[in-house]
């Protein structure tokens, strides 16, 4: 539920591998198309289908503990979810009169009513079906019955960061000596596919408090902070989430609490995502790769060291907060290490298994469509060759919000 821009550097990577015209600044008109920003800065949008704001009534724990990252130094943010600011500040929110609000709320049920639309629920892409080079159709089951469907213009394929490249494995594009491994027979080679899969790094000290944590309302995650993890960076590496709720650990169970997270948001590290067969119900092998590079476990001890100050606040001491996990006697780097290896989730932001350039490695083009191949683009954050420095879900709309003008544009 968490709305907020990458910050605005995170973006500059994108064209390592060739990518046009994919920086912040070209984003920015998306990024804008989508939202109807409360905040009304004059660099977020007014106008689109998503209504996102900070929420009311942040819990107070987590106010402590902003009032805690302000005592010990760090920046106070006015808008810490439009790209252009580091500090600390309550994140905007897809929170809709007490609900969330997804794409298929924003985008979806207004169009229903169309009638060049018909959707359908309960369906698995089984693979896509191409006339030469020319992608015309998906084949997909739904209740028992094998169905096709097929495109008289293109194909866009949305599936997400697993589901886009599974697909595109199963029908035979990606690396051959893979495929073959699979059974599967070699269509179009792309070695790019289910590379590069990368993810922000989570990484959870719980705290117990004396004090009664009141019952959360809204999103437990309703603050953030953006710093650098070493200060000759060009911009946030680091991102620290404060949850209202104390988070399942592997020291003690805790009843009342809160939990600091602490993610590396330019992680180094890469994983695959790999297909056994071309059965389109058995699922992928992903291996995300979480600190396999050393550069973000470097990066993970620094952002634990900002959130242990901010617990020894005096703000915090006001809710005679202790740290649980990985608990107050772990404090040498080889330890600290270990625990952010061995405690590590996903915090669900898997990107990059089709990535976005012109060279031989990419997926899709600066257009979005297979590279080598006619009438197919992938539209999701499998595009999104390095990660952005903050939660993806912005993101990922102005990425489809650009999809569907390069669609336009080539009708």
């Amino acid at each position: 539920m968490v709305f907020a821009r990458g910050h605005h550097t995170s973006y500059a990577d994108w064209g390592n591998h060739g990518a046009k015209h994919w920086a912040f600044d070209d984003l920015l008109p998306y990024f804008q198309r989508t939202e109807t920003a409360v905040s009304g800065a004059p660099w977020r949008g007014t106008s689109g289908p998503l209504t996102v704001a900070p929420t009311a009534e942040p819990n107070e724990v987590l106010l402590a503990c902003l009032d805690g990252a302000i005592e010990t130094g760090q920046r106070r943010a006015d808008d810490i979810s439009g790209g252009l600011e580091e500090g600390f500040a309550p994140v905007d929110l897809n929170i809709v009169d007490g609900r969330r609000q997804s794409a298929a709320d924003a985008y979806l049920a207004p169009a229903l009513g169309r009638p060049n639309l018909e959707v359908v629920t309960g369906a698995t892409a089984h693979r896509l079906l191409f006339d030469g080079r020319r992608c015309t159709g998906v084949e997909f089951g739904v209740d028992g019955r094998i169905l096709t469907v097929r495109a008289a213009r293109e194909v866009v394929l949305t599936a997400g960061t697993i589901g886009s490249a599974h697909l595109l494995l199963r029908s035979g594009i990606g690396p051959e000596w893979e495929l073959r491994k699979a059974g599967v027979d070699l269509f179009h080679e792309l070695p790019g596919v289910g590379r590069n899969l990368h993810d922000h790094p989570l990484v959870n000290l719980v705290h117990s408090a004396r004090r009664t944590v009141p019952e959360p309302r809204g999103n437990h995650g309703e603050i953030i902070g953006l710093l650098r993890s070493t200060p000759e960076l060009d911009g946030p590496d680091l991102q620290i989430i404060f949850v209202d709720v104390p988070f399942p650990n592997p020291v003690a169970p805790v009843e009342n609490g809160f939990t600091i997270g602490v993610s590396p948001l330019k992680p180094f590290s890469r994983g695959t995502l790999r297909i056994t067969s071309g059965d389109p119900y058995a699922r992928p092998v992903l291996d995300p790769g979480y600190f396999t590079d050393e550069r973000d476990v470097r990066a993970a001890l620094s952002g634990i060291e900002t959130a242990r100050a901010i617990a020894r606040s005096a703000a915090l001491a006001l809710w005679g907060a202790e740290e649980v996990a990985p608990g107050p006697d772990v404090t040498d780097a080889e330890t600290l290490a270990w625990y952010a290896r061995t405690s590590v989730a996903s915090y669900c932001h898997p990107v990059g298994t089709c990535a976005l350039g012109e060279d031989e490695v990419s997926v899709v083009d600066s257009a979005l469509r297979v590279r080598g191949l006619e009438g197919l683009r992938v539209a999701d954050g499998s595009v999104i060759p390095s990660i952005p420095s903050n939660n993806t879900n912005a993101t990922v709309y102005a990425i489809a919000e650009r999809a569907a003008e390069f669609v336009r544009d080539d009708a």
